[in-house]
């Protein structure tokens, strides 16, 4: 039974790794680990099974599997949204029920995706879902799916259980644009980690992303600063945050921050196939890009740097 409301789901909300193990087979001891360690750092919620935790790569029983492992591990302490984007309604249906029934606040997904669906098939989908799960729905908007257009937006907002959106686009001032028409009850959640400052000065309720996998600390700092409106601070710990965002999309995202982890202590996990395994010399260059930045701007207080420097 969900024990947040959406209104209550606020703040850093890391979109959770999926660790797989060598055979690419998931890997529970390794979620478990990854789970207490993001619970570690002040966090306001957990994302699962969403674009970074490869959920279209999983079956629906490994995603139900992953889902289980991490609300035990939590056991409440913080608000739980389940991705259950699918090829089929059928499948998102099955993985939302689910989701109801082990205790998850809300759940969320991205569009019907690959064929080009009508506006009404869209929005029967997202009915669809609330209605087998009577959870609250968070809409994904990303562009790797087939970001939706505004005037679309608005009617999935005037929708029964829709109570929020995952707005990952370069265009966040359409977070205001939300906000002024649908209100501040309407939770939006700002999806684009390098534009995190943009989101909350239009409003954000909260910020979900794929890289607070390893700076989540950093972006606790420039959530509670914006809080307390000290957007000098943000706006530097902003290009800080870049600057480490920047490097892991340069050598590849996804299968750099699950290396990294390494320096937590969460070892030998990686991303399933097409993406690609890290060669050991492509892991020293990644290190010695890591070591070079460090020399300027600083460990700003990330655990895997402070592991990585010390290693």
């Amino acid at each position: 039974m969900a024990k947040f409301s959406t209104k209550q789901i606020k703040g850093v909300i890391p979109a959770m790794l999926t660790p797989f193990n060598c055979n690419e087979e998931l890997d529970l001891q390794a979620t478990v680990k990854l789970t207490k360690f993001l619970c570690s750092q002040n966090i306001s919620g957990l994302y699962l099974t969403g674009s970074t935790g490869e959920g279209f790569m999983m079956s629906v029983d490994e995603r139900k599997t992953f889902v289980e492992a991490v609300i035990n591990e939590v056991n409440g302490s913080v608000p739980i949204i389940v991705h259950v984007g699918a090829i089929s309604t059928k499948a998102s249906a099955e993985l939302s029920k689910h989701a109801r029934d082990i205790g998850a606040d809300a759940i969320s997904s991205v569009p019907p995706i690959y064929w080009r669906f009508t506006d009404d098939e869209v929005k029967a989908y997202y009915e669809d879902l609330v209605q087998a799960s009577g959870l609250p729905m968070i809409v994904y908007n990303i562009a790797l799916a087939g970001l939706v257009s505004f005037d679309m937006i608005k009617e999935l907002t005037k929708l029964d259980g829709v109570e929020g959106i995952k707005y990952t686009s370069s265009t966040l001032y359409d977070v205001f644009r939300i906000k002024e028409y649908v209100g501040p009850d309407f939770m939006v959640y700002s999806g684009s980690d390098e534009l995190a400052i943009s989101g909350l000065s239009f409003g954000a309720d909260g910020l979900i992303g794929s890289t607070y996998n390893l700076l989540a600390n950093l972006f606790v700092r420039i959530w509670d600063n914006a809080k307390n409106n000290n957007m000098k601070e943000v706006a530097a710990l902003q290009q800080y945050a870049n600057r480490y965002i920047f490097t892991f999309i340069k050598h590849n995202l996804m299968p750099v921050m699950k290396y990294l982890l390494k320096y937590v202590g969460i070892d030998n996990i990686i991303s399933r196939r097409p993406f690609e395994r890290l060669t050991t010399e492509k892991k020293n260059i990644i290190d010695e890009d890591l070591k070079e930045l460090y020399k300027e701007i600083g460990a700003c207080g990330l655990d895997f740097m402070e592991g990585l420097i010390n290693d």
